[in-house]
């Protein structure tokens, strides 16, 4: 009987302008994911999202020139299918509401990522919202 190929992990991007947020958000979902690529500012995460095509982007909302909400908006006019979490420290409903309406299906708070990340990447995956209850 012929091998079954593995099914492919999921491939993500991580945004963040925070080195040691992105070292921290590798070594949790490494496990789980394939972590494709990095970028640390809103213009290179669109650039590496057309680049890489991932399946899921994870992305801070503050961030140097371009912020995230932007930039994922930025994306779906570049016709951009990969899902979206954000994982911010804002808790504001006025940035929970500016992400999903830009498409966003997770929303994490970064003082839960460790409990929560990983269920929003994988709820994005499935189509569902996620909305971290750190709020």
């Amino acid at each position: 009987m012929p091998e079954q190929p593995l099914p492919q992990r999921p491939r993500v991007l991580l945004a963040d302008d925070h080195l040691a947020i992105v070292q921290r958000v590798t070594t949790l979902l490494e496990a789980a994911f394939e972590v494709i690529g990095t970028a640390r500012t809103g213009r290179e995460m669109v650039a590496e999202a057309i680049r890489l095509k991932p399946d899921v982007i994870v992305v801070d909302i503050s961030m140097p020139e371009v912020g995230g909400i932007e930039a994922v908006h930025e994306l779906r006019e570049l016709g951009s299918k990969a899902k979206v979490v954000f994982l911010t420290i804002h808790s504001e409903d006025e940035f929970v509401n500016a992400c999903f309406a830009e498409g966003a299906l997770g929303y994490v708070a970064k003082t839960h990522m460790g409990t929560d990340l990983i269920q929003a990447i994988r709820a994005a995956l499935s189509g569902r919202p996620f909305i971290s209850l750190a709020r």
